[in-house]
């Protein structure tokens, strides 16, 4: 049995993608959902998996643009050809391998060992790669763009954490973390400030009557930002739950168009990686971006005094073509004081048992 594999609809928007690599080589055995390669659309990578078992023969090239539809590769299923590559393939994965080591190739190639050596490498641009630097650029152009910054106390948040976060990640299978407040907090403050929950088409600006968070994740292809939708009627709970279900599936190659398109407002969190200050750019359409950064023990005064409080430095970029500072200054001070008075704020009063549903 010969199996056509096509290249499937990323979303409707999409006809046509690129091949970004071949996971298997020609005339390899392939099983039933093992991945043979990876294909970039202009918002995702995306990965490919056989559809039977077999013997693969490769129709197109990395690198090589295909719409919609057309042949990607041939996986020819009968038992026959099966049975006659198998054995070969195994007796050559048995073959010992020289073990030749960089030191080795490098007293070979340079009669002096004192050399320096110095390589350089060329590759091409993933098309989800060149499409984000596009959009990046066409945003850094198109868009009014300032920054706004404030400090944030995370003592309460941190308090809570420390306190709930076992019970809670036995009661619910995942770890009570930041995002939940700051997706909260966010929700909250965009609710008082409606044209930062908005964008611009044109000559026309279009405020969005729902809440769908964008999380900026870091995958192997690049930023992904995968969207948490309706965030405004989860939990703490289905929040932790849906960043975690969406950050596994930009980070593994899983992630759909459907996932990373349409949000109205983004997060994105340096401070994973140590960041202490950063001026976000905007995820067009949308018309601003909220920065965390890492949390450091700092000196701040309290009550006349000194104190050593961990603080994060928060920045909020956005789109003063339609946002003025008065509305960008009152949401950044908006999400503070609901971080920072998380009890009344974020849980209107309520048990913070009863709240995270422990």
């Amino acid at each position: 049995m010969i199996i056509e594999m096509r290249i499937p609809s990323p979303g409707e928007s999409i006809k046509d993608v690129e091949v970004s690599s071949w996971l298997v080589k020609e005339g390899d055995y392939v099983e039933k959902d093992q991945p043979i390669a990876e294909i970039d659309s202009d918002k995702a990578t995306l990965e490919l998996t056989a559809e039977k078992n077999g013997i693969i023969k490769l129709k197109a090239q990395e690198g090589e643009r295909l719409q919609v539809g057309d042949v990607i590769c041939i996986i020819d299923a009968s038992k026959e050809i099966i049975k006659s590559v198998i054995p070969q393939q195994h007796e050559h994965e048995n073959i010992p391998k020289p073990n030749v080591s960089e030191l080795d190739m490098l007293i070979t190639n340079n009669p002096s060992t004192s050399s320096i050596y110095r390589t350089s490498n060329r590759e091409r641009l993933s098309k989800f790669r060149r499409k984000l630097s596009e959009r990046l650029v066409s945003a850094k152009n198109k868009a009014a763009t300032l920054t706004t910054f404030n400090e944030l106390d995370m003592s309460s948040i941190n308090e809570i954490r420390a306190k709930y976060k076992e019970v809670f990640k036995n009661r619910h299978g995942v770890k009570l973390g930041i995002m939940s407040f700051f997706t909260k907090a966010c929700v909250q403050a965009l609710k008082m400030y409606p044209d930062i929950n908005s964008m611009i088409d044109e000559e026309e600006k279009i405020c969005y009557n729902y809440y769908d968070i964008s999380i900026a994740v870091s995958s192997p292809k690049g930023l992904m930002v995968p969207v948490v939708r309706n965030a405004d009627i989860l939990s703490f709970k289905e929040i932790e739950k849906e960043i975690k279900r969406v950050a596994f599936l930009a980070r593994n190659g899983k992630i759909t168009v459907d996932e990373i398109t349409g949000g109205s407002f983004t997060i994105t969190n340096g401070g994973l990686f140590g960041s202490m200050f950063s001026t976000p750019i905007i995820n067009h359409p949308q018309c601003a971006i909220l920065g965390l950064h890492n949390i450091s023990n700092r000196p701040v005064v309290l009550d006349g005094k000194i104190s050593i409080r961990p603080i994060m430095y928060l920045a909020l970029s956005y789109d003063h073509r339609i946002i003025d500072g008065r509305e960008s200054i009152g949401f950044l001070v908006a999400v503070k004081e609901a971080l920072e008075n998380p009890l009344e704020v974020l849980m209107n009063g309520e048990k913070v048992y009863d709240v995270l549903e422990l």
